[in-house]
């Protein structure tokens, strides 16, 4: 059993002192509509949140064309261009995280891609695949057409670059480093408490909207039971769910 205990009790001080938490849900690595999908769009259905799904631009099908055109719940993202790995031997997995010759025009070609798959559906903003990003790439994006930039932990910053809004993402129910499957629930619920309680006490930007992170491709049913039970909590003690694609002008 999970004790949740620690959460609703931040929570419920949150709720006292009238505090806004606004929460969005990032999911990566989509390419086309498969079960998968249909699961996470129908669990969005339920909890009543869209879900931002970072798309490969380069790979991106018709059926998930189709897929975002036929609900409200999936708004896209730009993920990258290929998703391939560009890291130098010994460091870790990267597409955008070194600098490298042409990386600038696959950005650009990537946000035009998505542009005419998905038109005004789209929310451009750009997602580094590994969440790795050459700085010297961040002050380029807003020239080439991106309002955001969205990796994971929290923000230093709320404008990395010139009409560049950063929002990013904290909580990953995926044990990455034990080879997938759930991560301590403990774990989790123990560091989401101690940055709520940080912001609350302003050692952590308040601002920025808590950002769940899923990869529908991989996650099992441990992961996705942890995922919709902590979205339902924090909706339930009056987090405020966002589309960044209806707030684009004026990012939190």
């Amino acid at each position: 059993m999970v004790d949740w205990t620690g959460l609703q009790n931040e929570l419920c001080i949150w709720q006292a002192e009238g505090l806004s938490l606004p929460l969005w849900w990032r999911d990566d690595d989509a390419v086309s509509m498969t079960a998968a999908l249909d699961r996470m769009t129908t669990r969005a259905t339920q909890l009543n949140m869209p879900v931002h799904i970072a798309v490969i631009p380069k790979h991106a099908d018709q059926t998930l064309v189709d897929a975002v055109a036929d609900t409200q719940k999936l708004v896209p993202l730009v993920h990258g261009w290929a998703h391939e790995n560009h890291a130098t031997a010994g460091r870790k997995k990267s597409e955008f995280g070194e600098p490298r010759q042409g990386q600038i025009e696959e950005a650009r070609a990537a946000l035009g891609q998505m542009r005419n798959l998905f038109s005004t559906t789209l929310a451009e903003i750009f997602v580094p695949p590994w969440n790795r990003i050459d700085p010297a790439l961040v002050p380029q994006l807003s020239a080439l057409g991106y309002r955001g930039l969205s990796t994971f932990t929290p923000r230093e910053t709320r404008t990395p670059a010139d009409s560049l809004v950063q929002i990013n993402t904290h909580i990953d129910p995926i044990d990455w480093r034990g080879g997938g499957g759930l991560r301590s629930p403990e774990d989790q619920l123990s560091n989401l408490t101690e940055y709520l309680r940080d912001r609350r006490e302003g050692r952590a930007d308040a601002a920025e909207p808590l950002g769940m992170l899923t990869h529908h491709l991989v996650q099992d049913d441990a992961t996705w039971a942890f995922t919709h039970e902590c979205l339902s909590r924090l909706l339930d003690a009056g987090a405020t769910p966002l589309n960044l694609r209806d707030v684009i002008q004026d990012l939190p």
